[in-house]
Order: structure tokens, then C-alpha cells, then sequence
């Protein structure tokens, strides 16, 4: 019997990823192609709608080129939680004053409507319990606000549908538009079994989205892995190069996929905490550009500065909350490329193996462990330098995009030792970032007792063990590195009805790699390494205050 396949498509921030994986969970061949990011100015981040679509086009036939097209049971689609504007024909509809109508997806990392956000938080509206108390300029409702204030004749007269990015994927797939309650409730405010909340949307000044039984943010929604539709239209299918009628998923957000792809690794014989524990005692961390952490539980739990709880978003039948960090890879990479011995570190990386040379971050640890060397613990190198993460705001736990980033502890000299130790910085302040939305969700009610982690940075050696350290869990990283893709795959696997439900095709297709324990003996560094960062986010609280005053 010819082995059967599922498809997995990822739109990440900057490039667009496919995988074919096995009913086992093994991905057999994966491909990348790179997609624009356009910043017409300072925290303005737009995308096209078009060319995402083109490239998943390209991915998916290179990844499945090898097989044949009625081996392929099912496709699944995840993608940043980004908003796509088309006009009644579901034509590309401009997102800036530039009127360029192929610019018209704004990037969930875009920050334009924060004054918007702002207000809609004063409104004190109930809907705002769901999304930790406060209203982020990275959800769609400030986003959509801006567009009528600002672009009202470019834009929002010509606007006849309002997709989250996931969401669009599966319509261009299906012609259905069904929406995924992953997008609508962990971005948009919707609230089953009520729905949409026309008080809520009336309360800010967009009434006009109520028309049509609300037909231009989506009336009919499904569980995540729901087969939409009759499958892929033709139309699709000659774009993919896959059969008329395969299967597709309803959609996720690329960290929920992520999460997918991790949290129900069967971890018997691992001896970790959450053996024999359900599945609640986890937490799935989704690790790049920016990170997300999802927990779930069984019943709602309201985490301050945490989105959700949202029921069936990610697991169907459980209780979503989603803690995160707007920059963590973002932050590291603009931490050592605009260092002054940025150069020098890329000239000894090259140097170190002929021809290829290695990763730059890979050579940063190597040398904090030469830096170290038998004396003393990595870790412990940045005693006296500390950093606050939050240079694009905070998203968790306190739920401020207004704050800033800070380092203490600079010296003048700017050498290659220095840039390596404002690496460590750095890191050690992302994992007690984890820790600070950690202690926000043990106190709501969450018993977590074991970190999963994925993404891009989970390949970075250093970032995960001080991750364990920081927080004193153990880390367990996927046997798939690329579980955003098994995620998505995991999304056709449900729709093609092989699995019965997303439980048993997490469990039956996502395996435990490797498991990273935390130092125990660097606890009472962490623990005043952590008081020290809670002092950070004080002071700038009390500069603010100061600078406030006149």
C-alpha cells in the first residue's frame, strides 16, 4: 500500500515554508522561499496578499514533486495573525497612503493603531476580559479602527472582506469563507456560543461591520482541522499542484501550529514532570521573530496581561491563554548587528571552518565558552550586566507597548567580548521575560511544569539552556525540528479524516527529540538576576512618571 501524505504550509514573518510529512509525523522534504516586507515608515509593516499566495504555490509543488498527487490526503495552512484587505470581488485593497493596492496585508507586527488601541482599552468593554484586560496594537480591531479613520476612501469604502492571513489562505484554497475560531477568537473578540458582540464594535465607532450579519469579519467559523469546503477548487489545486478536493484544514495562527507540533509528544520514559500529568502541566513556546506561549486548561482561567482563555482555539475543547514577547529573535539580532564589533564577529565567524564558515550565534557561544573556560559558568559572565527587554512594548504580562527597552551596565570599551556578553544579556532577559509570564499564569491558576519549545531560536543551544535555567523547568525540544509545519500538517491530517481528531493526530505524529534539564545550581543567580529585571521595568515606570510631570 502507497504511503500517504499531508502537507504543512507555513507563512512565517519574512519567508513562506512547506513540508510533506507522513502519517507518522516524519517530514520527508521541506521548502522555503522568502517573502517582501514594505516599511513605508517608522512601525508601518505591510505585506501582499498576492505574492504570499504565489509563493505557497511554489513551496507546496517543490515539496511534493517527488510523490504522487493522489498520495497527498490533505493540506493544512498556518500564518502570522496578519490582517488582508480585498474589495467585494476579493481584489487586493491598499493598507497605506501610497494607494500601491498589492501592499494590502498590515503585518500583525505593524503598530500604526496604537492610539486606537488605546482608546478602545478605556472603553472598559467586557470583551476586553478575554484579551488579559488590555486592548494590543498587533489585534485587528485597532487595526481596523485606523484603516476607517485614516484610509477611509482608499480603503474602508472599498473594503468588502477583512481576513486574518490564516484565514485568507483557506478561503483561496476552498472559496470558503469560513473563518477558524483560532483567528477570530484569540485576534478579533469573537465569543462563542454569542459570537460577535455588536455592543462592543458599536462602542468604538464601527457599527458598519455589524451589516450583513457581520459578513466582512466572518458569520460562520469551525473548530481548527474542520475540512472546509469540498476540499481545494480547481482553481487551487492547478495552483498547488495537487488533486481537485484534497482535504484542507481550518487554519491556525503560525504559533498555534507551532503548538500543535509540540504539546502532545508522548513523553513516557523521559522522566520528565509532566509524565503521567495531562496535558495542561505543559506549555508550548513557539520561538522567532517574536515568542508565543500557550497553555491550556480545562476550564477558563483569566491571566492578567494574557490573552484568552478562548475555548477551542488551538486544542478543540480546551481553554487557550497566550502569553508573548513582540521581539525576541528580532531583539537579539538587532542587539548584536548594531554593535560596533558586529564586523569583527562576522569576519571570525567566516574564518572559523574554510568556505562555509559557521552561524554567527553559534560562534557567540563557542566564544562565552571560551570567555568562561573552566572557571566559571556561562551564565554567570553577565553578573553585572543586565537588560529589559521590551524594545518594541511589552505584550505579557504587563501589557504596555509603550515600554521600552533598557541596558544597565555598559562599559566603554566595544570589543568583541563585550558583544558577546550583551548577547547573554540579552537571552538571560528573554528567558526572565518567560519566567515574569510564567509567574502571572501560575498565579491565575496554571500548573506548569514542563516547556516545549520550537521555532527558530529553539536551535540556538544557548537560548534554550538558559530558558531551563531561568525558569528551573526542564525543556523538551521536538524530533521534528520544524514543528510549525508538522502543526500545519497535522491541520490535513484532521480534515482528511485519517485522524479522528487534532488530539490523536498530535499524539500520533508529534515525538520527543531531545530533553534539556535546568542547572539547579544557578537557581540563586536567577532568582536575584530576576529581582534585578523587576527593578528594570520600576524605574522606568518612576523616569516616565518624572518626565510626565511638567
Amino acid at each position: 500500500m502507497a504511503e500517504v501524505y499531508y502537507v504543512g504550509v507555513d507563512v512565517g514573518t519574512a519567508s513562506v515554508r512547506a513540508a510533506l510529512v507522513t502519517r507518522a509525523g516524519l517530514i520527508k522534504s521541506t521548502a522555503e522561499e522568502p517573502i517582501s516586507i514594505w516599511e513605508p515608515q517608522s512601525d508601518y509593516y505591510v505585506q501582499s496578499s498576492t505574492e504570499i499566495w504565489e509563493k505557497c504555490c511554489t513551496v507546496v509543488k517543490q515539496v511534493t514533486q517527488s510523490v504522487e498527487r493522489s498520495q497527498v490526503r490533505g493540506i493544512g495552512f498556518d500564518a502570522t495573525c496578519s490582517l488582508v484587505v480585498l474589495d467585494q470581488g476579493f481584489q487586493p485593497v491598499p493598507v497605506c497612503q501610497d494607494g500601491d493596492t498589492q501592499r494590502n496585508v498590515v503585518m500583525w507586527m505593524d503598530h500604526r493603531a496604537e492610539e486606537q488601541a488605546a482608546r478602545i482599552t478605556n472603553t472598559g468593554h467586557k470583551v476586553l476580559s478575554r484579551v488579559g484586560g488590555v486592548m494590543s496594537p498587533e489585534m485587528q480591531p485597532p487595526k481596523l479602527l485606523w484603516l476607517k479613520e485614516n484610509l477611509r476612501e482608499s480603503c474602508w469604502n472599498k473594503a468588502g472582506h477583512f481576513f486574518d492571513l490564516p484565514d485568507f489562505l483557506s478561503w483561496k484554497a476552498t472559496g470558503s469563507l469560513t473563518r477558524s475560531l483560532c483567528t477570530l477568537l484569540c485576534k478579533w473578540t469573537y465569543c462563542p456560543p454569542e459570537g460577535w458582540d455588536a455592543g462592543f464594535w458599536t462602542s468604538i465607532g464601527m457599527e458598519d461591520i455589524l451589516e450583513n450579519n457581520f459578513s466582512k469579519i466572518g458569520s460562520t467559523t469551525c473548530s481548527p482541522g474542520i475540512p472546509l469546503g469540498d476540499g481545494l477548487t480547481q482553481e487551487a489545486a492547478a495552483d498547488l499542484g495537487l488533486e481537485p478536493g484534497t482535504a484542507v484544514g481550518a487554519s491556525v495562527i503560525d504559533a498555534h501550529a507551532g503548538g500543535l507540533g509540540v504539546m502532545g509528544a508522548d513523553v513516557k520514559g523521559f522522566h520528565l514532570p509532566c509524565e503521567d500529568q495531562p496535558i495542561t502541566s505543559r506549555m508550548a513556546m513557539i520561538c522567532g521573530t517574536s515568542t508565543c506561549h500557550m497553555a491550556i486548561s480545562e476550564q477558563p482561567l483569566f491571566v492578567p496581561g494574557v490573552w484568552g482563555p478562548c475555548l477551542s482555539a488551538m486544542v478543540p475543547g480546551m481553554w487557550l491563554n497566550e502569553g508573548g514577547q513582540s521581539a525576541t529573535g528580532r531583539l537579539i539580532e538587532h542587539m548584536v548587528k548594531g554593535h560596533a564589533a558586529y564586523t569583527q564577529l562576522q569576519e571570525e565567524a567566516r574564518q572559523r571552518v574554510p568556505f562555509t564558515g559557521v552561524n554567527i550565534y553559534s560562534y557567540l557561544n563557542s566564544h562565552l565558552s571560551s570567555m568562561a573556560n573552566s572557571r566559571t559558568t556561562v551564565d554567570l559572565l553577565a553578573s553585572s550586566l543586565h537588560v529589559w527587554p521590551d524594545f518594541h512594548g511589552n505584550r505579557s504580562p504587563l501589557a504596555d507597548p509603550t515600554l521600552k527597552g533598557m541596558v544597565i551596565g555598559l562599559p566603554l570599551s566595544q570589543t568583541l567580548d563585550d558583544l558577546a556578553l550583551l548577547y547573554l544579556a540579552t537571552i538571560q532577559a528573554l528567558a526572565l521575560g518567560t519566567l515574569h509570564i510564567l509567574e502571572a499564569m501560575k498565579d491565575a491558576g496554571h500548573d506548569i511544569r514542563t516547556l516545549f519549545l520550537c521555532g527558530g531560536l529553539s536551535k540556538n543551544a544557548l537560548f534554550v539552556q538558559i530558558h531551563a535555567n531561568a525558569t528551573g523547568l526542564s525543556v523538551v525540544l521536538p524530533d521534528q525540528t520544524e514543528a510549525v509545519l508538522l502543526g500545519a500538517a497535522i491541520l490535513g491530517a484532521c480534515a482528511s479524516q485519517d485522524y479522528s481528531t487534532i488530539q490523536e493526530a498530535m499524539k500520533g505524529m508529534a515525538k520527543v527529540g531531545k530533553v534539556v534539564q535546568p542547572d539547579y545550581e544557578l537557581q540563586s543567580f536567577y532568582e536575584r538576576k530576576y529581582k534585578v529585571f523587576l527593578q528594570l521595568f520600576a524605574h522606568q515606570r518612576e523616569y516616565q512618571a518624572l518626565m510626565n510631570q511638567g
